[in-house]
């Protein structure tokens, strides 16, 4: 096995993710309802005016064959863009649907053979720095690409809403033969529009060998789209003089995070964040930024970590909690000078999260104005072909997107 390297500065996340995909911490955010407008002020808005109601639940299935390599580094340097775009969704009345992905890898000769080379990463979560560490983590070896295999295990083994209004999505990339292996892709699909759950099949090569290898076909059994893409293509990054401020807020912003628990849960925890700034900040200043626009949002969630949050959202009383799971500089301190020090963090981190939603406006319309000036459309990208058929899907499901910002060839919508 040998590790990947983050060779796309400014490629694609979460894959479909990224879809990737509650950017805002719920802390503090009813100050960034300033009236702004823009797309990345959206990011920022405060969730508690509006009930959260639908759900959209995203299953990315990525062939990790060693042909793959690139497929993955897209997926890791647009997981942020595409979480961004999935908060500025709303449903009907404004309500802003909450956001799971899942995570599952197929096609690595690593795995069980008897289970179909297949493996899920991460189950449905709203927890986007466990998604792109698990993304990271990602390794390529062989191999035995069978879609029917992992399409059914993701029917199978996945927590899917029952409900018919919630979007739900099912995104398959890989370049081999729809339908190697002995379980009939197809008839999986059948299976998952009778539960209002659409497949998308992404073909990492020509648009005809896509046909003529049956993806198309899978999507179209499943009201879903077939796109194909340049899985080893990078994405044109455009660096902004907006990048560096958005990385420094980007790490101002985690001073905020009061972590409780126990010692190495909360250690764990502030590990795994710092880690993930790392990781997007090797994809170039671009991705940085993009991820620091999310941290600043509605999607970006932290009530199982962040004390602020938590209480915020109704999770946990200050008063039950036990003394050991406090962190050290709350320790010893009565419960009026704990709730002095949450509230002043709290406002701390309401001015950073609207910074971060001003430098990000701005941070888009110098992207957009950077694209037009250049006339050309970008290639197709694992960030644009599943951006391309949440819009429509979505529709379907009476979700919308903020459409007077959306950036077709930028990609990066802030939420």
């Amino acid at each position: 096995m040998r590790p990947f390297t983050f060779r796309s500065s400014f490629a694609i996340l979460l894959l479909f993710t990224a879809f990737i995909v509650g950017i805002s911490n719920r802390t503090g955010a009813s100050t960034l309802r300033d009236g702004a407008k823009q797309q990345a002020a959206a990011v920022v808005q405060d969730q508690h005016e509006i009930p959260e109601s639908k759900r959209i639940q995203m299953a990315v299935l990525l062939d990790t064959s060693n042909s793959m390599d690139g497929l993955i580094n897209q997926a890791r340097g647009q997981i942020w863009k595409i979480v961004n775009e999935f908060a500025i969704a709303k449903g009907p009345n404004g309500q802003l649907p909450n956001f799971e992905v899942a995570l599952f890898e197929y096609g690595n000769n690593s795995l069980d053979a008897e289970g179909g080379h297949l493996r899920m990463v991460t189950p449905f979560t709203d927890d986007l720095d466990k998604v792109s560490h698990d993304l990271f983590s990602l390794t390529t070896n062989g191999g035995q690409e069978y879609c029917g295999h992992v399409l059914k295990a993701s029917l199978e083994r996945l927590d899917w809403s029952d409900a018919e209004d919630d979007l739900k999505l099912i995104f398959i990339a890989g370049n081999e033969p729809y339908t190697q292996g002995d379980v009939d892709p197809y008839e999986v699909a059948q299976r998952a529009i009778q539960r209002s759950i659409t497949v998308n099949t992404i073909f990492c090569g020509a648009q005809a060998q896509g046909i003529n290898t049956g993806w198309q076909k899978g999507a179209r059994l499943a009201d879903g789209s077939f796109i194909n893409i340049d899985q080893n293509i990078a994405s044109v990054a455009v660096e902004t003089p907006h990048d560096k401020k958005l990385a420094e807020l980007s790490e101002k912003i985690n001073t905020t995070y009061v972590f409780f628990g126990e010692k190495k849960d909360r250690e764990a925890r502030r590990r795994l964040q710092r880690i993930q700034d790392r990781a997007a900040a090797g994809g170039g200043r671009g991705v940085a930024a993009t991820r620091a626009t999310a941290k600043a949002g509605r999607l970006y969630r932290t009530e199982d970590f962040d004390l602020v949050s938590a209480i915020q959202a109704g999770r946990v009383k200050l008063e039950d909690v036990k003394p050991e799971l406090l962190p050290e500089e709350l320790k010893g301190k009565s419960s009026e000078e704990i709730q002095n020090y949450l509230n002043a963090k709290s406002a701390e981190r309401a001015q950073i999260q609207k910074e971060i939603a001003q430098l990000s406006a701005e941070r888009e319309k110098f992207i957009a104005a950077a694209l037009a000036a250049k006339g050309e459309p970008g290639a197709e990208t694992l960030e644009s072909a599943v951006l391309k058929a949440v819009h429509d899907q979505a529709a379907r499901k009476n979700i919308q997107f903020d459409k007077g910002k959306q950036e077709k060839t930028a990609g990066g919508k802030g939420r």
